[in-house]
């Protein structure tokens, strides 16, 4: 199980590297929002799915569009700006698809594919099928109107729905207890009915965790359930450059996050 993990994790670190690498020669025609540092929640989340059940996802989608299996090729054409990319070239970095592969699409606007997650839950509950749908956002689409009232249409429904929120504590350049009076996203779902927990930077636990709810929902348990996944972006909100020099942020902040790199964690029991 750890070669697999370890093979996920380790492809989608050294494609957006690659993707860093390229970017200054303006090769590239769209903006790019990295998720290195992140990664352990898409492939925690997508290793506990099968092929028949789907994500939504935000702008910062490249790890969840590869953990899920979409087609790396169609994807890196899309960045490019060709008519063989994902969405003809015309999407760019924060609109990727792979309908074959369960990826139904992300979007630029923050929130915006969370209300389109649980429409197909609804859709999936009405025709009986025990498919499972995740929804992928940031801490920042909390703050939309929006997150709540899907999340509450998902609860009224008891649909087969799991929210995941990556908290990287930062909404562009604002911090979350900045934006919002205290740290508090799961209690907002459990307010809505909904069971919430949040998950360290772990891909194991992580994984451990969502293959439980997923099982849980498969069996006709009422929906949904909600994980706060903690994690942080290494790099820049939009770009492939670091930004520590702005001062919203420190290294010293974010040190504690590079030593718990998930990818060398795996690669260190593949060691084992």
């Amino acid at each position: 199980m750890y070669h697999k993990f370890y093979r996920s994790l380790y492809r989608i670190r050294r494609v957006e590297e690659e993707i860093a690498r390229v970017y200054p020669t303006d090769k590239i025609k769209s903006p790019v929002h990295l998720s290195t540092g992140q990664e352990a929640i898409s492939v925690g989340v997508c290793e506990a799915l099968r092929p028949d059940d789907v994500i939504f996802g935000s702008y910062r989608s490249h790890a969840m569009y590869l953990a899920k299996g979409g087609d790396l090729n169609r994807m890196i054409a899309e960045l490019y700006g060709k008519a063989t990319g994902t969405a003809k070239g015309k999407g760019g970095s924060m609109h990727l698809i792979d309908t074959s592969a369960g990826v139904m699409g992300t979007s630029a606007v923050v929130g915006t594919t969370i209300p389109q997650a649980v429409g197909y839950a609804y859709a999936l509950k009405l025709q009986h099928r025990d498919s499972v749908v995740v929804s992928f956002f940031g801490d920042g689409a909390v703050d939309e109107g929006v997150f709540y009232e899907s999340l509450n249409f998902a609860a009224l429904k008891s649909l087969p729905i799991i929210f995941i929120c990556e908290n990287n504590s930062y909404a562009i350049h604002t911090h979350q207890l900045r934006r919002q009076p205290s740290a508090n996203i799961c209690e907002r779902s459990t307010a809505l009915g909904i069971p919430a927990e949040r998950i360290k930077d772990d891909v194991l636990a992580l994984y451990q965790r969502v293959s439980a709810a997923v099982q849980t929902l498969r069996s006709g348990a009422a929906g949904p359930r909600f994980f706060e996944c903690m994690t942080y972006r290494w790099k820049e909100h939009v770009g492939p450059n670091d930004d520590f020099h702005l001062g919203y942020r420190t290294l010293e902040e974010a040190a504690p996050w590079f030593a718990n790199d998930q990818v060398k964690k795996l690669a260190r029991m593949l060691d084992c």
